[in-house]
C-alpha cells in the first residue's frame, strides 16, 4: 500500500529552529512511516513543498501524486491559503486585503483535488489545519514587516479568525464530499500544553508537534486499513 503525503510546509517538515526555518527529519511523513512499519507492505512518500497553497497543489497533483499510482493520498493544505501578503498589508494597513487564496477558490481547489484522486480509484483523506499560536505568529510577522500590520489584523478579526474559518469550512466540505477527515487540529490541542508542540514562528510544528500529528493520522489510517482488510460480514 502506497501512501502519499501531499501538502505544504507542514507536510515537508518545516520548523523554526534557532531563528531559522529548517527542514527537520522528525516530520510527520517520516514519523508516520515508522508507525506503519507494523503494517504489511506500506510505503509513505513525502510530497510536501514549502510555501505551497491549494492553487499550487492543483498545478502539481499529476506530477507528484497521480504518476506515483498511490492507494491513499493525505491532503494537507490551507495555512498559506488563508495567509496574507504582509508586505502589502504593511504598506497600506487601513486598506482592504484578501487572503492569498480566497475561501471560495480554496474550497473549489480542494474539491478538485479530491475528485481527481477519486477518479483514479485512490482514497483521499483531508487533514485539518493544525493549531497555531496567534501571539507568536503575530510577533514573527510583525518583526519582519513592522507593527503597522497590527491595525489590519485587529480589524479583520485576528490571524486566528482566518485560520479557524478556513478550517471550519474544510470540515464542512469533507462532510459534503463524504470523504474521510482526520482532525489533527483537535488531536494536537488535546495533547496538552501547545507551547512545546508549535515552533517559535507560531505556525509550524516542532518535532514533538509533528509526532502528535502523525499519531492522529496513523490512528485513523489503521482503522481504514483494518476495515479494508477485514470487512464486516
Amino acid at each position: 500500500m502506497k501512501i502519499i503525503c501531499f501538502g505544504d510546509s507542514l507536510t515537508r517538515g518545516i520548523s523554526y529552529v534557532r531563528g531559522r526555518l529548517r527542514i527537520i527529519k522528525e516530520n510527520y511523513p517520516n514519523s508516520l512511516a515508522k508507525l506503519t512499519e507494523s503494517l504489511p507492505f506500506v510505503e509513505v512518500l513525502n510530497k510536501g513543498v514549502f510555501n505551497d497553497n491549494s492553487d499550487l497543489l492543483v498545478s502539481r497533483i499529476e506530477k507528484d501524486v497521480m504518476s506515483e499510482n498511490p492507494d491513499i493520498v493525505l491532503i494537507e493544505v490551507g495555512g498559506n491559503d488563508c495567509n496574507f501578503h504582509w508586505d502589502e498589508v504593511a504598506k497600506n494597513p487601513e486598506g482592504d486585503h484578501e487572503p492569498i487564496v480566497p475561501i471560495e477558490r480554496y474550497l473549489e481547489n480542494v474539491t478538485q483535488l479530491v475528485k481527481q484522486v477519486q477518479d483514479k480509484h485512490i482514497t483521499p483523506f483531508l487533514l485539518t489545519l493544525p493549531p497555531l499560536d496567534p501571539a507568536r505568529y503575530y510577533r514573527s510577522i510583525a518583526d519582519k514587516f513592522g507593527h503597522s500590520i497590527g491595525h489590519f489584523v485587529s480589524h479583520v478579526g485576528g490571524i486566528e479568525h482566518w485560520h479557524g474559518m478556513y478550517n471550519r469550512q474544510l470540515k464542512s466540505l469533507a462532510e459534503e464530499l463524504k470523504v474521510p477527515l482526520i482532525d489533527v487540529r483537535s488531536y494536537i490541542k488535546s495533547s496538552g500544553d501547545l507551547g512545546p508542540l508549535i515552533s517559535d514562528d507560531g505556525i509550524h510544528l516542532t518535532s514533538e508537534g509533528y509526532q502528535q500529528m502523525s499519531l492522529a493520522i496513523f490512528s485513523d489510517l489503521r482503522k481504514h486499513m483494518e476495515e479494508d482488510m477485514f470487512p464486516q460480514p
